[in-house]
């Protein structure tokens, strides 16, 4: 592999394995976690203040002393990272010159401009053994030697070089596939998951969904006629209704597998436990009021809701100090028989995508759950706000799914669920949303999945815009 020929990365490859593996084992206490994200934050600091114009100005007031005695546990004191700032700052803010990588990304830039992320060695080793040390008993339950597909785009994204970084160190075959391309197709997709034959797979939940609809189209039962043991999701929203059917779909075993961005790397990822943890040993993480910016205290079930603020531990290419992610998350500490002694954490959807029904502020991942929840089988689903004329709030659920299947019983529970939980009435039918809602995780799960007809005057927003153009594509 390539780091035996590079000696630095070969060394950082042996030291992060040791440390992850003494992780997940326990032997750390709090105390050494905390040195360690001390002394990992002081390096960053030091790393951006020099490297970058947009941290050397950002962080002008923090004198070498004061930078010196900083503790992990002192990032109030220190100003926020935004994605605005991100898109003005541009090469700007990276702390190193491009040529210093070994491969450059950038955001899609669907919804504005698009934002560099190229990564050093050193970057991809530190994300990378993440993954490897998290989804290790996560493979291990089906078999020491998987062939994992990979169904995401390649060019300018890190989906397939990372995943399949990952798989090769886990000792498993890999085949990139991605239907949208047109070397591919979905009907070589679906010819090779078979060939193969495919028994994991990388995907976002709407490409799950996309392709055992194609199968379906196809004549093919994706239970029956297809291999896989486990699906790999990310990129998009996926609530527990939704990798429930999902998983139903195909008869496979169904996890939420990572917690990411382009522009912030890896910041959580699943276990053996059926959890997305957190990664203590490369990140800092923080939960704010998403309106004050003030830190969240726990519940009385100690979980902590509201946005996400991470700030990276390692030097590289484009380090983040506070990132403000703009997700709403619940994050908890770990308990007795986590599978890493890391807080659990579940990303509930972006702050903007929340929704306002009848005076209830509801995000995605709880709206899509309490809206799914009775029913299975379905191949798509779409949401739709409108209100009565007299100021009341309604909702619609389309279905792509046998109504023989999912009957009355489970349309009678899902709008009783609704009226409970929402104060809102709603509808059910069934029918296909048209490839809108393929364009989640290139844009948001609001724009993918939500239409909103309450207020036809203000138009509509730039990414709805963004996702019927990219869905233009796709019809």
């Amino acid at each position: 592999m390539f780091t035996q020929y590079d000696p630095e990365s070969a060394a950082l490859t042996e030291e992060l394995r040791g440390m992850f593996d003494d992780f997940r084992a326990g032997t750390w206490s709090a105390d050494d976690l905390r040195a360690h994200q001390t002394a990992k934050l002081r390096d960053v600091l030091a790393h951006v203040r020099a490297g970058s114009p947009f941290y050397r100005e950002r962080l002008a007031g923090l004198s070498d002393g004061a930078l010196s005695a900083l503790r992990s546990d002192d990032l109030r004191s220190l100003p926020f990272t935004t994605k605005e700032d991100l898109q003005r700052a541009q090469f700007d803010l990276l702390s190193l010159p491009v040529s210093a990588a070994w491969t450059f990304y950038e955001t899609t830039g669907t919804t504005g401009r698009p934002t560099p992320c190229p990564r050093t060695n050193g970057d991809t080793i530190h994300n990378n053994t993440v993954l490897t040390s998290y989804y290790r008993d996560v493979f291990a339950a089906h078999g020491d030697h998987q062939v994992v597909g990979i169904s995401g785009p390649t060019e300018l994204h890190a989906t397939g070089d990372t995943f399949g970084d990952v798989c090769r160190n886990l000792g498993h075959a890999v085949a990139k596939l991605w239907p949208h391309s047109p070397v591919v197709g979905f009907d070589r997709a679906l010819e090779v998951l078979r060939l193969l034959p495919v028994t994991g797979l990388f995907c976002t939940p709407g490409m799950a969904l996309r392709l055992a609809r194609k199968a379906v189209e196809a004549g093919l039962d994706p239970r029956r006629d297809f291999s896989l043991d486990v699906l790999m999701l990310t990129g998009e929203l996926m609530s527990p209704s939704l990798r429930d059917n999902i998983g139903d779909l195909w008869g496979a075993d169904v996890h939420n597998c990572l917690y990411a961005s382009q522009e912030a790397s890896v910041l959580a990822a699943a276990t053996s436990d059926g959890t997305l943890r957190t990664a203590p040993l490369i990140n800092l993480y923080e939960v704010v009021d998403p309106v004050t910016g003030e830190p969240v205290a726990p519940d009385a079930d100690g979980v902590r809701y509201g946005e996400l603020v991470v700030t990276n531990l390692y030097t590289g290419a484009k380090p983040l100090v506070r990132y403000r992610t703009g997700d709403m998350v619940r994050m908890r500490e770990a308990g007795p028989g986590a599978a890493v002694p890391a807080p659990s954490v579940e990303a509930v959807g972006r702050v903007r995508d929340r929704l306002r029904l009848n005076g209830h502020l509801v995000n995605g991942y709880d709206l899509e759950n309490l809206l799914l929840r009775h029913f299975r089988g379905y191949l798509d689903y779409q949401i739709t706000v409108a209100d009565d004329g007299a100021g009341t709030d309604l909702l619609s659920l389309t279905l792509n799914a046998d109504p023989d299947r999912n009957g009355r019983d489970a349309v009678e529970r899902a709008a009783a669920d609704c009226r409970a939980e929402l104060d809102t009435a709603l509808d059910v039918g069934f029918g296909d949303p048209g490839p809108i809602t393929s364009t989640g995780a290139m844009v948001s799960w609001k724009a993918a999945r939500v239409v909103d007809r309450r207020n036809p005057a203000a138009g509509t927003s730039v990414e709805s815009r963004s996702a019927e153009r990219i869905a233009g594509t796709r019809t």
